[in-house]
């Protein structure tokens, strides 16, 4: 009998999308295209589609934590990454567990706001989850409006974006990739990547037509994939802009919208 191959492990903490475009149903597509295994534990159940979000229902703090433990007990994950989290309670609950789980990777998609403009976390857990979860990430991949929140004033260049990704990695500890896809002006998707020592300028063409519903969740998936293949945390960024700008290239059409393809394998 061969030998079967071992997988890595990935683990999405976020919350489901019932379209399934994003949230842990974008993050369990990303890890099996890149051929990792891929865990789930789930914050919040929401009714939604490419349209927007109907309703949002939060998980028990205790569940969210008892499916942490099942995972960590059976299938250590070589990376985690964290979506919508919704609730002080929550972010508390992940954080504290966390803690406990130094040497795993972790990869934080600060989600507050959804494509459609659903506020997908309280404002009251903001300050909750800089004083706690940020803290014990490896990197912090804010979209232009989360930036804005997490570091304050409002930013209209790919110089304020650089700005942001240093006051980040600063305050934090950690390494930071802004995301730049909703500068305007811009004839390309630019992203900024720093980590106290080097600093990255991502690019890619804008492909226009196509919806960027779940774009974030698959770029932060596609890094805790590659962190948990293996690579180094400049190598996974440097993949998974590559992947990314290939799934959105790749969109094909589910009913009346366009739903993400898969990006280009690279292991």
């Amino acid at each position: 009998m061969s030998k079967r191959k071992q997988l890595a492990v990935a683990l999405t903490i976020a919350g489901s999308d019932s379209g399934g475009g994003a949230g842990i149903q974008a993050d369990l597509k990303t890890f099996a295209s890149l051929g990792v295994h891929g865990a789930s534990a789930i914050t919040c159940v929401t009714a939604q589609n490419p349209s927007g979000v109907l309703g949002v229902q939060a998980c028990r703090p205790e569940i969210v934590e008892q499916q942490l433990r099942a995972v960590f007990a059976e299938l250590p994950p070589a990376a985690v990454k964290t979506g919508m989290l919704y609730s002080a309670e929550i972010i508390r609950t992940v954080s504290r567990f966390l803690k406990g789980t130094p040497q795993t990777a972790l990869v934080v998609d600060p989600v507050m706001v959804s494509t459609s403009g659903a506020r997908l976390l309280k404002p009251s857990a903001v300050e909750l989850m800089k004083r706690e979860l940020l803290p014990l990430a490896s990197i912090i991949m804010p979209n232009l409006d989360e930036a804005e929140v997490l570091v304050g004033g409002s930013f209209r260049s790919v110089e304020d974006l650089r700005t942001a990704a240093r006051w980040l990695q600063r305050r934090f500890g950690c390494a930071a990739l802004v995301k730049g896809g909703h500068l305007r002006g811009l004839k390309e998707a630019v992203d900024i990547f720093y980590d106290g020592g080097q600093e990255l300028l991502l690019s890619a063409p804008f492909v226009r037509g196509v919806s960027t519903h779940g774009t974030g969740c698959t770029y932060s998936a596609a890094v805790a994939a590659y962190l948990a293949l293996g690579r180094s945390l400049l190598q996974a960024v440097y993949l998974a802009k590559e992947y990314i700008t290939q799934a959105i290239a790749q969109s094909r059409t589910a009913g009346r919208h366009s739903v993400l393809g898969s990006g280009a394998p690279r292991c």
